[in-house]
């Protein structure tokens, strides 16, 4: 089992920053692929940014691309995402999430284990 808590949401102006942290614990031996979905209301879960077990691949959703980076500290089991420039359609509920053995990067069928969210509110 791997735990998971993300922390750092809260509420921006539009054009403004926020980093989201991912701690793991448990199971974390194993480096997970890991990755960051957002759920608005009423919308679907979908796609962030994802980094590989290595850190050395990440991948990022077209809305996102040139203002969010997603970084990883392998020694504290913990995962960011540096949100800049952000605008009022950011706002969602931000998830981290470890990928399966041989789940989608992009799917949220592709992740065995969820954290419990984090709130982030953008005002314009």
């Amino acid at each position: 089992q791997v735990q998971l808590v993300e922390s750092g949401g809260g509420l921006v102006q539009a054009g403004g920053s926020l980093r989201l942290s991912c701690a793991a614990s448990g199971r974390t031996f194993r480096r997970y692929d890991m990755g960051w979905f957002r759920q608005a209301p009423g919308k679907e879960r979908e796609f962030v940014s994802g980094i590989s077990g290595s850190g050395t691949n990440t991948y990022y959703a077209n809305s996102v691309k040139g203002r969010f980076t997603i970084s990883g500290d392998t020694a504290k089991n913990t995962v960011y995402l540096q949100m800049n420039n952000l605008k009022p359609e950011d706002t969602a509920v931000y998830y981290c999430a470890a990928r399966g053995i041989s789940g989608s990067l992009y799917t949220v069928s592709g992740y065995d284990y969820w954290g419990q969210g984090t709130q982030v509110t953008v005002s314009s």
